[in-house]
């Protein structure tokens, strides 16, 4: 059994409903530029910019989207992450991708084919070695940059560790190039007090910096002379991923001591813990605040749930979900916190738990003012698709101001990802066509198309300051 050939469904008109919809795409929403303004791309691999070698190089390997399509329809994991060969593993996918159906995994997947290599046909067994061979040819004589530059994108933000030198920013800035690549400040790995890694990256922290971590004191400097670093080399974005917003009470001096017993062998409890990532997130936000940032929150991830794929394979492998968290309160404790003493810098929320929309939408609203760009981010991870999209649309427009949303972001580490910003812009372009449609706004094309161009690019560009 087997799908017809022909890839009809990903044509001129996908996802537009009617005439309003089509105007506002394709005199508005397709025109514009792309501000990537999140994602893990290598910035090694976008500053060496070699040929890609094969196709899964640049569309399977360290995809775990797909990963985990393939591990839920029962493929042996040889044929995922394993020692398979490249052949035999895109003729694996190529079996998953007509029975994913409904996700989003196969409207991407099409539109990657006809956007990147011209391909109109359904890929699936039958049509697995004919696209194999094509995508292998087109692919061998593209790099990263390539594609990049393709996908009409101009700032590009990738996501780095405190410590990283960012050589590769550095030397790419130093070419002409039509992209600008620039860093994000993402210090994940200095809240993990209680992990058994975390002396050894307060000991390169102190090496990065050259000034002795001997104190709660002297870890804030030092983290504040590497945010210097990265202001220098053109950051202007933080980014933390976190189940909620940490906002414990806690006194400096225990925060310190607490400090100092883990320096000397003594691991914190679950409540220092907890008062330790409040302390030291609060800290680094007066420092993002400090040189006019703007701070990200990814929220509401349960990570790493398959022990047995985490330590055979490793972290971000296909094996993270949507968590319940409480997170109404904690936000706005801490948000409050840092406007209370002039320090609440330019946010954005991302939010994992579609049952939270409306609570992320509302909360920007109380802490937004002329000074202050407060954003519910776009809908991330598993809201990336059709029905995630239009929900976080329909929410943030009902109880926030769509007209300031700063758009899409691919939040991925494909090279062939971009497409997911056509994707988005066809969807919000049929929601604002549809409304004009049933006459729920005024039948005015240049006004709406307008603020779509505001959504897809100029909100970023003029928020993000990049």
């Amino acid at each position: 059994m087997k799908l017809k050939s022909t890839n009809s469904f990903i044509n001129e008109d996908f996802l537009l409903e009617n005439k309003f919809s089509k105007i506002l795409y394709f005199d508005f929403a397709s025109k514009m530029p792309i501000i990537d303004y999140h994602n893990h791309l290598s910035p090694k691999a976008i500053y060496e910019n070699k040929k890609f070698s094969n196709i899964n190089s640049v569309w399977l390997d360290g995809d775990h989207y797909k990963w985990r399509v393939m591990r839920s329809l029962g493929f042996d994991e040889s044929f995922i992450t394993g020692d398979a060969s490249n052949e035999t593993k895109f003729n694996k996918w190529s079996e998953a991708v007509p029975l994913s159906s409904r996700n989003p995994i196969f409207h991407w997947t099409h539109l990657e084919l006809k956007r990147y290599f011209n391909i109109d046909k359904i890929l699936q067994p039958s049509s697995a070695n004919e696209i194999y061979l094509e995508t292998n040819r087109i692919i061998k004589k593209k790099s990263p940059v390539d594609l990049i530059i393709e996908s009409n994108v101009k700032i590009l933000c990738t996501t780095d560790d405190p410590i990283d030198d960012l050589k590769n920013h550095i030397q790419f800035s130093k070419n002409e190039n039509k992209l600008k690549m620039l860093p994000t400040f993402r210090p994940d790995l200095i809240f993990n007090i209680t992990s058994d890694k975390f002396l050894s990256y307060i000991s390169s922290l102190s090496k990065k910096t050259n000034f002795s971590i001997n104190s709660y004191e002297s870890l804030i400097f030092s983290l504040s002379k590497r945010i210097d670093f990265f202001h220098d080399n053109g950051c202007r974005l933080s980014d933390h991923g976190f189940e909620y917003i940490y906002a414990q009470d806690y006194k400096k001096e225990n925060i310190e001591k607490i400090f100092i017993n883990k320096l000397s062998g003594i691991s914190p409890t679950r409540k220092e813990a907890l008062m330790y990532k409040s302390s030291i997130l609060y800290d680094l936000c007066c420092l993002y605040a400090k040189k006019g940032w703007t701070q990200q929150f990814h929220l509401g991830a349960i990570r790493n749930n398959n022990s047995n794929l985490f330590n055979t394979i490793g972290p971000d492998v296909g094996c993270d979900s949507i968590g319940d968290f409480s997170q109404a309160q904690k936000m706005s404790s801490f948000f409050n916190k840092l406007n209370s003493n002039g320090l609440l810098t330019n946010t954005i929320v991302y939010n994992l738990n579609p049952s939270m929309n409306e609570v992320f939408a509302s909360m920007i609203g109380n802490f937004s003012s002329s000074n202050i760009s407060m954003h519910h981010g776009s809908a991330w991870w598993y809201l990336d698709q059709k029905d995630g999209i239009e929900k976080q649309i329909n929410s943030l427009s009902s109880v926030g101001v769509i007209s300031k949303f700063i758009g899409m972001v691919t939040d991925s580490r494909s090279f062939l990802s971009f497409p997911r910003h056509e994707y988005f812009r066809r969807i919000i372009s049929n929601i604002f066509g549809n409304d004009i449609k049933k006459g729920l706004i005024p039948n005015d094309l240049d006004f709406y198309g307008k603020i779509i161009q505001d959504i897809c690019f100029n909100n970023a560009e003029k928020s993000l300051k990049l």
